[in-house]
């Protein structure tokens, strides 16, 4: 609400904007979305775009985040209550190491912005644009990037005639939106297991001994590692194919192999686009849907269901297949609550999904179904792709866009257990009965 009101600043946009169409900007860009009604390029000036670039990095970080970090900044403590709850959004094993992981966030995010930028600007060396201009170029796309937000100052985005064919200026976004997308307790997992990797080679090297730690990539890390992987992997070459004569027509070999990972990774909740959308194969369009659904990794700058929940769900079919009652996977055991949440996440998203698409077809039923459906998978992980019908949407399908996003940004469970009154447990427990599934 605030980053509309800061939108509808007369020297924030060239010709004034809606109230509506501000909001649903500052929604897309908190959420780090991406859907945008107006022309970010040459509807909004510097000063409207640099007011999209902090809501952007506000909502990348997570608004718990910057609130618990400055709070704890300013008053010189917290309470042991919030830090709870922040130390389960972190991951950090200790009360104590809250702020300190906190503080590891804000440094991690802000140095790999800066490596990003750097890359993005030496990627942009042949550019005509000014010294000044390249220089904002790079930050606002680096930021944008990392935050999985998906918004460019360039009208066509990524597609734009002048980068189009900069596979390097390419291959740095998506460096920046992979590990914004892996999130940042697996980040700092993997920058801690690197660590002791390095570590034990040169202990070995110089005195023939190792310091073995069998567990230092925890179970959440490996399983999001090795399901965002084999996605990117599957996706690339299913991508390549399918477009190989049709949008990746245009370029060479190497330039069709970048591309084709480009499209495999935006739908990650990237939102970022390097061919022209309106001209994907049908069978593109069905795999797009299905990676976007699946989004980004848990406690990350992307959204979806997350790759952690369609990884569990995959391991639980497996293991009913096989006749066993409980996921077990690199000798460890899974949870029952994980199990519970991770169908919960999927239901409630289907829901969310099916009710936008729902909503959207009764207010604006001139719309075909497969550019409402796009549009709402879009939303609710938090992407920002689109087929071209965000800005030629109704004022009340806008709104039900912008729900559905902070829906999707926040999660529905989230809500759910916010709105819901806590049972307290009962020293009791029913009969059990099997419900009849198949």
């Amino acid at each position: 609400f605030i980053g509309a009101l800061l939108l509808k600043l007369p020297n924030a946009t060239y010709d004034g904007i809606s109230f509506l169409d501000a909001l649903f900007t500052s929604t897309s860009a908190v959420c780090v979305t991406g859907l945008i009604v107006v022309d970010t390029a040459t509807y909004f000036t510097q000063i409207g775009q640099t007011i999209i670039l902090i809501l952007i990095q506000i909502g990348g970080l997570g608004i718990l985040t910057f609130a618990s970090y400055f709070a704890y900044f300013f008053k010189g403590g917290s309470s042991y209550e919030n830090q709870l709850t922040i130390g389960e959004m972190t991951n950090a094993k200790k009360i104590g190491e809250v702020f300190s992981t906190l503080k590891r966030i804000l440094l991690l995010t802000f140095v790999v912005e800066l490596i990003g930028a750097v890359f993005i600007y030496l990627s942009m060396q042949n550019s005509l644009m000014g010294l000044t201009d390249k220089i904002y170029f790079s930050i606002f796309h680096s930021i944008s990037s990392f935050c999985n937000a998906g918004f460019s100052i360039f009208s066509e985005g990524l597609y734009d005639v002048s980068i189009r064919y900069n596979y390097a200026f390419q291959l740095a976004i998506i460096f920046l939106f992979v590990m914004g997308g892996l999130g940042f307790p697996i980040m700092v997992n993997i920058l801690s297991f690197l660590r002791y990797f390095v570590r034990n080679k040169v202990l070995f090297f110089l005195r023939g001994v190792s310091n073995y730690k069998p567990w230092v990539l925890n179970l959440n890390s490996r399983i999001t590692l090795v399901t965002t992987i084999s996605l990117t992997l599957i996706g690339t070459l299913l991508f390549f194919f399918a477009e190989y004569n049709n949008t990746l027509a245009e370029h060479g070999l190497f330039g069709k192999m970048v591309n084709a990972l480009f499209g495999a990774s935006t739908p990650r909740t990237a939102g970022f686009n390097t061919i022209d959308m309106t001209q994907l194969r049908f069978s593109t369009i069905m795999l797009i849907f299905l990676l976007m659904w699946i989004g980004a990794s848990p406690e990350s700058t992307g959204g979806g269901i997350k790759t952690s929940t369609f990884a569990l769900a995959t391991l639980n079919f497996i293991a009913l297949a096989r006749g066993k009652n409980r996921i077990e996977i690199y000798r460890r055991e899974i949870s029952e609550v994980s199990i519970q949440r991770a169908f919960a996440v999927i239901s409630l998203s289907l829901v969310v999904i099916g009710g936008g698409i729902i909503l959207i077809s009764i207010f604006d039923s001139d719309k075909d179904l497969l550019s409402i459906a796009f549009e709402c998978f879009s939303a609710y992980s938090t992407v920002g792709l689109s087929i071209g019908i965000t800005a030629k949407l109704s004022a009340a399908s806008k709104l039900v866009l912008a729900a559905i996003m902070f829906i999707g940004r926040v999660s529905m469970l989230t809500l759910l257990i916010a709105v819901f009154k806590k049972i307290k447990h009962k020293n009791y427990r029913y009969p059990k009965e099997e419900i009849t599934i198949n």
